[in-house]
């Protein structure tokens, strides 16, 4: 499925407020995975976090749906593989999502065109089979609580 150069510009500006309000709330996360009573008592709010997470949420994930259509498994998948990658650490968790998920649909993009060349399969298809043993080990996994 093509898009034309126009969507990219349509939506940059969701793309560059959602990237820099997730970006900017980094710190104020990692305060708020210790609880809301430690979080308090080092000065942040943990209602105006959650809302403030929820529209950099709301941002990135309309604008990426809009974009390429509904491969909703990269907003599940990319966070949780970054965060077996880097840590507990929301910073580093932003920045190495930031850059797994398009390296996913790259991938995904190539491996279905090369495949069943000369035919293609649809990049959605392709992450679903990637997606699908991520999920099963995430499940299994004892400490599912902790992620």
């Amino acid at each position: 499925m093509e898009r034309e150069s126009s969507t990219i510009v349509q939506l940059a500006p969701f793309l560059v407020a959602g990237m820099l309000l997730a970006l900017a709330l980094g710190r104020q996360l990692n305060a708020l995975a210790l609880g809301d009573a430690s979080a308090t008592s080092m000065g942040a709010k943990p209602r105006r976090i959650r809302a403030l997470g929820m529209v950099a949420i709301t941002l990135l994930c309309g604008a990426a749906t809009a974009a390429s259509g509904p491969i909703w498994f990269l907003g599940l998948a990319v966070p949780y593989t970054a965060r077996m990658v880097v840590g507990s650490d929301h910073r580093w968790i932003l920045a190495y999502a930031l850059v797994l998920g398009p390296a996913l649909v790259l991938a995904s993009d190539v491996l279905g065109r090369v495949l069943v060349a000369p035919a293609e399969l649809p990049v959605g298809v392709v992450t679903a089979f990637l997606g699908a043993p991520l999920f099963i080990a995430l499940c299994r996994r004892r400490r599912l609580s902790v992620l």
